[in-house]
């Protein structure tokens, strides 16, 4: 029996040194190297990865690789999508450009694949993300990829699967929730979705700027499109409920002043105490295992007291946006 075609579909925006990384681990895989190719699709004009890929064609005219440049920056989910159309393999393989495969990784996902036999099939890999004993809160939270269940950076599907559901949903214009609705497609389609631990790939935590937490809150408005397409899946597989000290936060923000203005003192104090204890068991939380370094220290302080207010903000805003009920 011929071993199955492939396709690694890998979406990437001017990060020419992160992809060439990730490339170079596509490049010296131990499956056979005529049986699988690597597309390249950038998210938007991208003439450094362009060049790049000229490279390896050049250097390794055996290592089948592929450059398909979107004409407007459209988002990840559109970059993917792109790049499966485009290719040929019988097994679609998504990853990241910051992602390393292991060595392996092509020859455990084919093996699984081949073995199941079945037509409609998702799978998922093993996400190593390397941290320090006392990492950040960034890093903390990036490592939570490690224990995800189905993610882009480490995932699989048959070519007939991607047919059926349609593959990524480009609402999704950011890397954020495109993959749990891939997921929760595949399980209301009911594709089996396979683990497969030993199909490999390392997540080494890129750097971050000084409380980058805050930016990061825009993504909760991505939250309502995806419990709106999903609700029964997000409440059991995503967020039980909502984030109901942020709404103390906020409450209480609002009768504190509201009571001061409107001269009551009593009340404003009482309002300040419960805000006060709710935005300090936030920060001891957050720097509750992480590092003990007085800038990181200061930055969740920071962070922690205008994280609420934005991320309500973002998630109201979303959604208005997808008109759903939800907090």
């Amino acid at each position: 029996m011929l071993p199955t075609s492939i396709s690694v579909v890998i979406p990437t925006y001017r990060r020419p040194a992160l992809l060439k990384k990730c490339l170079d681990a596509l490049r010296d895989q131990t499956y056979r190297r005529t049986f699988y190719e690597v597309i390249v699709v950038s998210d938007g004009p991208d003439r450094e990865t362009e060049l790049l890929i000229e490279r390896y064609v050049g250097e390794r005219p055996d290592f089948a690789i592929y450059f398909y440049p979107l004409p407007a920056k459209l988002g990840p989910a559109a970059a993917r999508n792109h790049g499966w159309k485009k290719s040929s393999g019988e097994l679609v393989v998504f990853t990241d450009d910051d992602c390393i495969p292991d060595p392996c990784w092509l020859e455990k996902f084919e093996y699984s694949y081949r073995t199941a036999g079945e037509r409609f099939l998702g799978l998922t890999g093993k996400v190593l993300v390397p941290i320090s004993e006392k990492p950040t809160d960034y890093e903390k939270n990036v490592a939570h990829l490690s224990t995800a269940e189905f993610i882009t950076a480490n995932c699989a599907c048959s070519r007939a699967t991607l047919e059926l559901t349609g593959g990524f949903d480009e609402e999704f214009p950011i890397a954020w929730r495109e993959d749990s609705d891939l997921e929760f497609k595949l399980l209301e389609k009911q594709v089996p979705i396979l683990h497969v631990p030993d199909a490999v790939v390392c997540h080494p935590v890129r750097e971050a700027s000084w409380g980058v937490s805050v930016a990061e809150q825009k993504k909760s408005m991505f939250n309502a499109l995806l419990f709106k397409k999903h609700p029964k899946f997000y409440r059991a597989k995503i967020a039980s409920g909502p984030v109901w000290t942020y709404y103390v936060i906020i409450l209480a923000t609002i009768i504190g002043v509201g009571a001061w203005l409107a001269g009551t003192p009593v009340i404003a104090l009482l309002a300040l105490a419960v805000w006060a204890g709710a935005v300090g068991a936030f920060i001891v939380k957050r720097l509750s295992g992480t590092s003990d370094s007085l800038s990181h220290r200061l930055e969740m302080v920071f962070t922690s007291l205008i994280i609420p207010y934005l991320s309500v903000y973002w998630t109201l805003r979303g959604a208005l946006r997808y008109k759903v009920f939800f907090l």
